[in-house]
């Protein structure tokens, strides 16, 4: 992960962020805390007696509603309200036309209504009825006089049955006329349920025509083909549903808005209620003035925010600047004794500790392999330097005579020397990017076709059978000299390890994006822990670094640097005793 995607949460800036959100959290709580405090019990007080008095009037406007048609002789009662109160009081339409006002000389400010006056939709807020219409509502189910009375007599037989028992009740009406019997003390002896079988108070005449009319309203809610499939009770809940299809939910959904729909002839329409100041017609603001105990309390509260605030800064400040301190320390430690970075978070710190250790680390094993560098061109290069100091030696003193035979000596180690030169530019050159190559399109069998024949002088006279097996030929975008020297190399290893009597296999094959070129020997193959260091510079399997086996130990390196410039890759695999393969694959022309 790269020190950009560091996640929120964990980096310097989500810190800093939280710490300020943190401040600001704190210093808006005290604020509000001591807003709270200083005003809560005043608010609560002017609260209380404004929903007292809100309430009041709300309640008598949709007593006023239930039991009216409109609103035209609502005036009085708006008056009458107001006067008792000292509130003004104004009634309008949805459209902001004045119904009544208790101040009509002035236009009252109709800013925001106090309530919405609807007795079939209750405010929650203002109504203490658990039913969203005013129970006061009658509409189809007031029943009448000769309804009642047979009600009343069926309620006295039921009282009295209750009061034999020994349980006290009373009978009460409704507001749509209907008597019930209302149990005043505990029935311990389940009185109550059998006086209430034995003289029941059915559903009467008027009551089953408005279920039936209910009905069929919440039947067309619910949008059936034949009526009939609904049956309420008087308290509007469903005793039988002929139809499974419908939720039941939905059932009772409909129901609700069929009331509506029933009731709604029979009340006032929908009204705005304004409860306002009697002289300004505004909504009333009440004022609270800041004691002087709350002041100082207010001076106490700010002075902590404040202090907490720079406890916190200096205490995020000093956990942020800790680990920068230490990675500066170790930083400065000498080259020689480097320190091991403080590697311990996942931010923007820790991240940069990756990056100096990995740093460290890479300076390290740069700075050695730079003196094993430096040891190993020192001993390439003394050896032949040495022989052809002492065979010169050995003329001027006349020890060996100055003929034919020394000079190809001299030859053979001066041309020893200049191939270890040429090979260590080829590497300094390739790491340094500067390798020249000169790509052109080229086939690969004919390139391949001639190293082997380079090579089989080589095979022949080390008893080694060589092999070419080479399949399609693509065109490949490529430096034929380069190619030559990373297979003349790759092929002249190979026979230089494999036995007499073994084989060389050169093979060549061709997929839909790549030549696959690989050198298959039956040598004495590569060790499972010496196979990845083949690639290192002037390795050899020969720890005695003699020229028993030949070469400088640059030329595998050579070969790969090679087959990278050329967009390739060359790797190698190896098994003790069965041989080494070496596979060089290159991307094809385009």
């Amino acid at each position: 992960m790269t020190p950009g995607r560091v996640p929120l949460h964990r980096s310097l800036l989500g810190r800093l962020l939280a710490t300020s959100i943190l401040i600001a959290v704190a210093a808006i709580a005290a604020t509000a805390w001591l807003a709270v405090q200083s005003t809560s019990r005043a608010i609560r007080q002017e609260q209380g007696r404004s929903l007292a008095d809100d309430k009041s009037i709300y309640d008598t406007m949709i007593g006023y509603a239930a039991t009216h048609r409109d609103w035209t002789k609502v005036q009085p009662t708006v008056a009458g309200e107001a006067r008792r109160l000292g509130r003004r009081i104004t009634l309008m339409t949805d459209d902001r036309q004045v119904i009544a006002d208790s101040h009509p000389e002035r236009p009252p400010a109709t800013a925001r209504a106090s309530a919405t006056v609807d007795a079939l939709r209750l405010d929650p807020g203002l109504s203490d009825s658990s039913d969203r219409i005013d129970p006061r509502v009658t509409g189809p189910y007031l029943l009448p006089e000769r309804e009642r009375e047979k009600l009343r007599r069926t309620a006295r037989t039921q009282l009295d049955c209750i009061r034999g028992g020994g349980v006290d009740a009373k009978v009460i009406d409704d507001a749509k006329g209907r008597p019930a019997v209302r149990i005043t003390t505990a029935d311990t002896n389940f009185v109550v349920g059998f006086c209430r079988a034995k003289a029941p108070l059915g559903t009467t005449g008027t009551e089953t025509l408005a279920l039936e009319d209910l009905a069929w309203l919440a039947e067309d809610c619910l949008d059936v083909t034949e009526h009939g499939i609904l049956i309420l009770d008087r308290n509007f809940s469903v005793l039988g549903l002929k139809d499974r299809r419908f939720d039941l939910r939905k059932v009772q959904s409909c129901v609700a808005q069929a009331r509506i729909r029933q009731l709604r002839p029979y009340v006032a329409k929908p009204a705005l209620l304004f409860v306002t100041d009697p002289h300004t017609g505004a909504a009333d603001e009440p004022v609270f003035s800041l004691s002087g105990e709350n002041a100082v309390r207010i001076v106490w509260v700010t002075v902590a925010v404040l202090l907490a605030t720079i406890l916190l800064t200096v205490l995020t400040g000093r956990r942020l600047v800790r680990p920068l301190r230490a990675l500066t320390e170790a930083a400065m430690e000498p080259a020689g004794a480097p320190a091991p970075m403080p590697i311990k978070g996942r931010d923007e710190i820790g991240y940069l500790a990756r990056a100096l250790s990995d740093a460290t680390e890479r300076r390290e094993r740069a700075e050695e392999q730079r003196r094993h560098l430096v040891s190993d061109v020192a001993h390439e290069l003394r050896n032949p330097l040495t022989n052809i100091r002492a065979w010169l030696e050995a003329a001027q003193d006349e020890v060996v005579p100055a003929d034919p035979a020394l000079l190809d000596l001299l030859h053979d180690e001066a041309t020893m020397l200049h191939h270890i030169i040429d090979d260590l530019s080829d590497l300094a050159a390739a790491d340094a990017g500067d390798l020249r190559l000169h790509p052109e399109p080229i086939r690969v069998r004919d390139v391949l076709t001639h190293i082997g024949e380079s090579q089989r002088g080589a095979a022949d006279q080390a008893g080694v059978e060589l092999v070419t097996d080479l399949r399609g030929d693509p065109p490949v975008e490529a430096d034929p000299m380069r190619l030559r020297q990373m297979v003349g190399n790759l092929l002249s290893n190979a026979i230089r390890y494999t036995a007499a009597g073994g084989t060389v296999t050169l093979s060549a094959i061709s997929t839909e994006k790549e030549m696959i070129i690989a050198v298959r020997d039956t040598g004495t193959g590569i060790a499972p822990d010496d196979l990845p260091k083949i690639f290192d510079r002037f390795w050899r399997a020969d720890s005695s670094r003699t020229r028993a086996t030949g070469g400088s130990g640059l030329g595998l390196p050579i070969a790969r640097k090679l087959a990278e410039a050329h967009g390739g890759t060359l790797t190698a695999a190896s098994r003790p005793g069965e041989g080494t393969t070496m596979t060089l694959r290159l991307p094809l022309s385009p």
